[in-house]
């Protein structure tokens, strides 16, 4: 985990739920040493209870509880906060699945084995939504709340919501690579991604861009070109 994201966290406060002890405790254990305040619950209803008292920034909750799942307390929590940033861990990685979790406004999901890679990617997406403005090269802006791309910091560059929401990704990732199988779970939830239009997106995107910011990585997918 980088430096710089250690000493962003340690002023974050966290609230872990999993119902199984010996999990929770090794997961807990390891939040402790980034966060300033973890918290734990083994059930949604305690769940609740902690993130109604102390309002942690991040939850972090199994899908599958014995008492009470993880799925209620994420509407529970979205009924009056889109703020607090959900994290869903689940064993299911088929595509309608997790394609109902994201509808449930939720900011991330991690498929079980966890670990710590995993959280970093996570946790790197908190930062990032809550911080606003970043540089993707000398000359280019990137505001993460408004998803506008400004160039030598007066020009907006006008794009397409699925361009915007593309860039945002690619910054989200930046430091690996926003693979195929994302883009397409992210992006063309809506309809097939094919090769060809992917291929057409990225080229129109270029075309609008003064400054060379993506990357392919064959096979794979997408990074940020570094400057």
């Amino acid at each position: 985990m980088r430096i710089e994201l250690i000493e962003e966290l340690k002023n974050i406060s966290i609230l872990c739920v999993e119902d199984e002890f010996g999990i929770r405790q090794s997961i807990v254990n390891t939040l402790k040493y980034y966060f300033k305040d973890v918290y734990e619950a083994s059930n949604g209803k305690e769940a609740f209870e902690l993130y109604e008292y102390h309002k942690p920034k991040i939850v972090i909750t199994d899908i599958q509880m014995r008492d009470g799942d993880g799925i209620e307390l994420v509407k529970k929590i979205r009924e009056n906060d889109f703020e607090t940033m959900l994290i869903m861990l689940t064993a299911h990685s088929n595509e309608e699945y997790l394609i109902d979790l994201i509808n449930l406004n939720i900011n991330h999901y991690i498929l079980k084995p966890l670990n710590l890679t995993k959280l970093s990617e996570a946790f790197e997406k908190y930062l990032v939504k809550s911080s606003k403005t970043v540089m993707l090269s000398e000359e280019l802006l990137f505001d993460l709340q408004k998803r506008e791309l400004i160039y030598k910091n007066n020009e907006i560059i006008h794009l397409r919501k699925r361009e915007k929401d593309f860039l945002y990704l690619l910054y989200e990732k930046k430091e690996s690579i926003l693979r195929y199988e994302e883009m397409e779970l992210e992006l063309w939830s809506d309809k097939e991604m094919t090769t060809h239009a992917l291929k057409s997106f990225i080229k129109d995107l270029r075309n609008k861009i003064p400054v060379n910011v993506i990357k392919n990585v064959p096979q794979e997918g997408y990074t940020l070109q570094k400057q």
